[in-house]
């Protein structure tokens, strides 16, 4: 068998048990799908790259079509749905997130822009997909997220997304200077800086949120009533 396609098998039985939640990091779902494909040891050349296991897991998420006709924009909200609602069984450390579940925080998220930024689209996505990474590899959420978004979210929403933790860290005074001086330059950055707020405090237990068909439909109305989207 050649290197490619034993890499491809592992890759795609990789993504299988990231799927199925057997596994929660990329690292063990390669070493567990290298056993199961090998039958025992794999050469570190044969595993696959983050990237094409996450190639391969973005193949597997199903986004179920809304009806014959549908546009372009209704696919994309379906998928957010579809990579969304994993994140209700995903729960994080009581002592940071109290709140509970990863769903939960980032509607509590999306709540706290939709308040601030109400006409602001690609924020309000931003801060409901900021953790969806979360569903798919835990110990790279950033990336992961990114990975499986990727031509479904406009430039400055990925952005967001990409540097919410560097804003964190700026914020505790742990980012480089350099880092910190790119961040504050960028023409996104106030919202970026709010994006971080709200995400530190979306984390209240028993706080009154949307429903995520709710707060999609919410978002898709708001394109729509402001002719972004046909």
């Amino acid at each position: 068998m050649s290197t490619p396609s034993l890499r491809h098998r592992i890759a795609c039985e990789a993504a299988r048990l990231l799927d199925a939640r057997r596994v929660s990091d990329f690292f063990g779902a390669k070493r567990a799908a290298a056993r199961a494909v090998c039958g025992g040891w794999a050469r570190s050349s044969d595993l696959p790259t983050d990237l094409e296991v996450r190639e391969a897991l973005q193949r597997l998420v199903p986004v179920e079509v809304p009806e014959e006709g549908a546009s372009d924009a209704s696919l994309r909200y379906a998928a957010f749905a579809t990579l969304l609602e994993p994140l209700e069984s995903i729960h994080q450390p009581r002592h940071s997130h109290p709140e509970g579940d990863v769903l939960y925080h980032s509607l509590q998220v999306y709540e706290l822009i939709r308040q601030e930024r109400p006409y602001d689209i690609d924020l309000q996505l931003a801060a409901l997909l900021h953790d969806v990474g979360k569903g798919i590899d835990p110990s790279d959420h950033v990336a992961a997220g990114l990975a499986v978004l990727e031509g479904l979210i406009s430039e400055r929403t990925a952005w967001l997304i990409e540097h919410h933790l560097e804003a964190r860290r700026r914020r505790e005074g742990t980012l480089g200077v350099r880092a910190a001086r790119r961040l504050l330059n960028h023409e996104s950055y106030e919202e970026l800086d709010l994006l971080c707020e709200c995400d530190r405090d979306g984390r209240v237990p028993g706080a009154v949120v949307p429903d995520l068909d709710e707060a999609l439909n919410a978002i898709h109305e708001l394109e729509l009533s402001l002719g972004d989207v046909s």
